[in-house]
């Protein structure tokens, strides 16, 4: 059973702008990362115009006919890891997710030498014929949430009690920058008497995901007392941490499970954008926190396993995340 439950809601305007204090803002998202690494976040500087377009953009090239959308299937993208993908061919936990989607990442022209040398999940993204301006809206997007991810990691910065460019200098300068666009169609027939999940339990990766979603709902996260559902609100984001900051904070941090449920009628849209370590970080501890606090030892995860076990760069790591989303692209491409 579920219940519906509002995130705590930060105002992140002064991580943006500089003007005022950031000290209750980055006490208010330290006790969100605490309790339940969900929060929503307000005054993020984001045109509410751009989220629009996005949004519109998105719809006109879902509607399009699985054979259109196929010109820029991410078999096409090889190592970039860039495209669509079609209903059911994603995996999470194993099993397939009932959506499809777009993949993007921080533009990459071919000949830059990562993309030469085929330095896997860096390219140019691949955009369709239609709608045309997709590729512009998505590319302004980009680059709006990544000046929010850095403002956001300020605020994480200073909760940790480090000064607030330290993800920034050490970890972030070059950030790697993943983007989905998901499209959940509606339950049809007997599925929709159903339990039916788009995307099933499951944390983030890496450091902070950035989501905007539209207006059909359907984001689950897990508390301590059950499931509860993240209502939807058009002039918020809703951010949560990942794997990468749970390891990197000892547990003082915890990833939170969540999942998706499918829409009954309308299609859903969602839109999550990663900020994560730069491709060549080595994952390693904050300063000034142990490696792991026995003392609030994690309880076992969902999937079994043991992010605080993660060493290496965040490249290696995130590469053997996502090459079992895609076991088939995995094979062919990599």
């Amino acid at each position: 059973m579920t219940t519906v439950a509002s995130m705590p809601v930060v105002d992140v305007a002064p991580l943006l702008t500089g003007r005022g204090d950031s000290e209750p803002v980055a006490r208010a998202i330290d006790r969100a990362c605490r309790d339940n690494g969900f929060f929503s976040i307000v005054g993020h500087g984001v045109d509410p115009a751009l989220c629009a377009r996005l949004d519109a953009r998105a719809r006109e090239f879902f509607a399009l006919d699985d054979a259109e959308k196929a010109a820029i299937a991410m078999a096409r993208g090889g190592r970039a890891w860039r495209g669509w993908f079609p209903v059911g061919g994603e995996l999470t936990s194993g099993a397939p997710d009932r959506k499809e989607g777009l993949y993007f990442g921080a533009e990459i022209d071919a000949s830059d030498l990562r993309v030469r040398s085929g330095l896997a999940l860096h390219g140019p993204n691949l955009f369709p014929r239609r709608p045309a301006s997709l590729r512009a809206t998505v590319l302004e997007y980009l680059d709006a949430l990544t000046h929010l991810g850095h403002a956001v990691m300020r605020g994480v910065a200073l909760g940790l009690g480090l000064d607030r460019d330290w993800f920034a200098r050490e970890l972030t300068a070059d950030p790697t920058i993943l983007f989905r666009i998901f499209h959940y169609p509606p339950l049809a027939g007997d599925a929709a008497t159903s339990a039916g999940w788009g995307v099933g339990e499951h944390t983030d990766y890496g450091l902070l995901t950035i989501l905007m979603q539209d207006d059909a709902g359907g984001l689950q996260v897990r508390a301590p007392n059950g499931w509860i559902d993240v209502r939807p609100d058009r002039d918020t984001f809703v951010c949560n941490i990942g794997d990468m900051l749970e390891r990197m904070t000892g547990g003082r941090y915890r990833s939170t499970p969540h999942r998706v449920r499918s829409p009954e009628r309308e299609h859903r849209l969602s839109f999550p954008f990663f900020f994560d370590p730069g491709w060549d970080a080595e994952v390693r501890a904050v300063p000034g926190l142990s490696e792991l606090d026995t003392a609030t030892s994690p309880p076992t995860r969902w999937d079994g396993a043991d992010v605080h076990a993660v060493s290496g760069t965040y490249g290696t790591y995130l590469l053997a995340k996502v090459s079992k989303v895609f076991p088939a692209l995995r094979d062919d491409v990599l």
